[in-house]
């Protein structure tokens, strides 16, 4: 048997292997991640000005929001819905901000679909993180069209919309995925900066390490199926807000600019 002391240092290694092998995976597999600046500027010739529009809803404000002006940042939840995930719409709710959710499918989207409704009723953006958490890259072109499409399937069939965007299990993605990405439909959502809060109950540190990393245009990545999670998340708010930044989905984020199916966004 492996000593406590050993346990942990072998984490500490598996999350450092895991943040190599996300770097060389989009880097060996010729997939260029777009910014969300080059998003809006791409879209900057175009006759779409008017902004990130804000949906109706208590989620999102009533006004545009223009992201290459305003100090925006996106909050993102993976791998829900979970059990604390209604209170966390209740905390967006009474705190006006928007979010984006990567759902999981199978024990998540299919267990409560009423809290996916939910979320997309209250104006948050509903998106895709697969059906069982398979590592894409790993997997032959059709298991990652079932592993997407089943998730598309299931979030339509309680929303009335297909997600148009997507986050691959870790992080990881290659030509393949990109490719089946683009068949559905779906634009690939990467992030600046995550609490990892898979390691940790510690809503302190998870607060701490959000707002460390914390800079314009960033993708926040949280999950709400940890039970340190959902309680850091109003103090992370709180002192964004007091830093002057702005709460956007992605969508906003990108906005005049629009994220194209296959395509890999990462501040």
């Amino acid at each position: 048997m492996f000593g406590t002391d050993t346990r942990k240092r072998r984490g500490s290694a598996v999350a450092l292997l895991a943040a190599a092998s996300l770097m060389l995976t989009l880097a060996g597999c010729g997939v260029d991640p777009i910014t969300p600046a080059d998003a809006r500027g791409n879209a900057a010739g175009s006759d779409d000005k008017q902004g990130a529009q804000g949906a109706t809803g208590s989620a999102r404000s009533a006004e545009p929001v223009d992201c290459a002006r305003t100090k925006c940042i996106a909050l993102t939840f993976d791998a829900g819905p979970g059990k604390d995930t209604p209170h966390l719409l209740d905390v967006l709710k009474e705190k006006k901000v928007p979010a984006t959710f990567f759902l999981l499918g199978k024990k998540h989207v299919d267990r409560y679909p009423e809290v996916v409704k939910r979320i997309a009723d209250e104006g948050h953006e509903v998106a895709n993180h697969t059906w069982t958490h398979r590592i894409l890259t790993d997997l032959e072109a059709d298991e990652v069209r079932d592993e997407l499409s089943r998730t598309q399937d299931a979030i339509e069939k309680i929303t009335g919309s297909r997600p148009t965007l997507m986050r691959p299990p870790q992080g990881r993605t290659d030509d393949t995925v990109s490719e089946v990405s683009r068949d559905l439909g779906l634009a690939q959502i990467l992030w600046s900066v995550t609490a990892k809060d898979y390691s940790t109950t510690d809503s302190e540190l998870i607060r701490k390490r959000v707002l460390e990393g914390a800079r314009g245009d960033g993708i926040i990545l949280l999950h709400d199926i940890y039970d340190g999670t959902v309680p850091a998340v109003p103090g992370i708010i709180d002192e964004l807000k007091d830093r002057g930044f702005t709460f956007v989905t992605v969508p906003q984020l990108l906005a005049p600019g629009k994220a194209e199916p296959g395509a890999v966004y990462r501040p």
